[in-house]
């Protein structure tokens, strides 16, 4: 049984080879080629955080696959009104051939794997975003090659998807600076964990020199909202705007795991500017997760 929890719950190796699948696929798909692989496969996504890309991506991908997607809010199921999770794991895994969960517990998601008995897919937790990084990594090899011995810069806070990418650092053999407020830096438990590939900024324009690759997020996840004026005050020098870009390699690219909010973290000239790869990145989430489910699945 394998699982998708973190990213490096898969061998470089076999990040590698989904990557590839899903350049593949994607070639497929525009061809007009029908892959019928997850035909009669169930997909069930559990989702107790509001989704744009998670929530299309895996539905188009698993219609386009053959298979169908159920999507479940904690509005729609007992485990919203206080099911044990355990019992939840247990029934819908006898149903279904897979199951996403896009939920704020990355202890919940452990236990649906515990207990299930099918594939566990997180599609993000307040831990990490292992899918996300699979479409960053095939976006970054598609238009710039192999990301293996460059330099990432991760600018903003030290939350979730910063910890996928660490987790990527090692996993495909990069350097990855952070640059963060000195109150929102990564976990502890990553840094040591990861500590061979990442470096810790307290300035933006320090981390950003000469990397290949510039990273960012919002300033204020779901669910932080109440932080909002706070974390602007926090993070006002660590905007990713044009200045910034400068003391990137002139060829180095943009990344943005959506939704932006354009003149907070990131400027409009650089999200709409031509060393942006956001749209690529975002269009990318498809094709990865369809390389993933078949890695999973057939």
């Amino acid at each position: 049984m394998k699982h998708f929890i973190n990213l490096d719950d898969l061998s470089s190796k076999d990040l590698n080879q989904i990557i590839d699948s899903a350049i593949v696929l994607k070639k497929q798909h525009k061809s007009g080629q029908i892959n019928q692989t997850l035909a009669h496969k169930t997909l069930a996504m559990i989702f107790d955080k509001s989704s744009t890309r998670t929530r299309v991506s895996f539905e188009a991908g698993m219609a386009q696959l053959g298979g169908h997607a159920l999507f479940l809010s904690n509005r729609d199921i007992q485990l919203g009104r206080g099911e044990a999770i355990v019992d939840s794991a247990i029934v819908i895994g006898s149903m279904v051939d897979a199951i996403l969960m896009r939920v704020s517990s990355h202890q919940d998601i452990n236990t649906f794997a515990q207990n299930a008995n099918v594939p566990i897919i997180n599609a993000l937790s307040d831990e990490s975003h292992p899918c996300q990084l699979l479409a960053d990594m095939m976006t970054y090899k598609e238009h710039k090659g192999d990301i293996q011995g460059k330099t990432v810069a991760w600018i903003g806070d030290g939350n979730n998807m910063c910890h996928t990418y660490m987790q990527a650092a090692q996993a495909f053999n990069f350097t990855l600076n952070i640059a963060t407020p000195e109150n929102y830096q990564p976990y502890p438990s990553f840094m040591e964990k990861y500590a061979s590939h990442v470096r810790l900024f307290t300035d933006a324009q320090s981390a950003c020199q000469a990397v290949d690759l510039i990273v960012t997020d919002v300033w204020a996840s779901m669910g932080q909202e109440d932080e909002q004026k706070k974390r602007a005050l926090a993070f006002k020098d660590f905007q990713v705007n044009d200045a910034l870009m400068l003391h990137a390699k002139s060829d180095a690219a943009f990344m943005h795991c959506l939704p932006a909010h354009r003149g907070e973290e990131v400027s409009v000239s650089v999200i709409d500017g031509k060393q942006s790869l956001v749209w690529n990145e975002a269009e990318n989430r498809l094709h990865a997760q369809k390389a993933l489910l078949l890695y999973l699945l057939s």
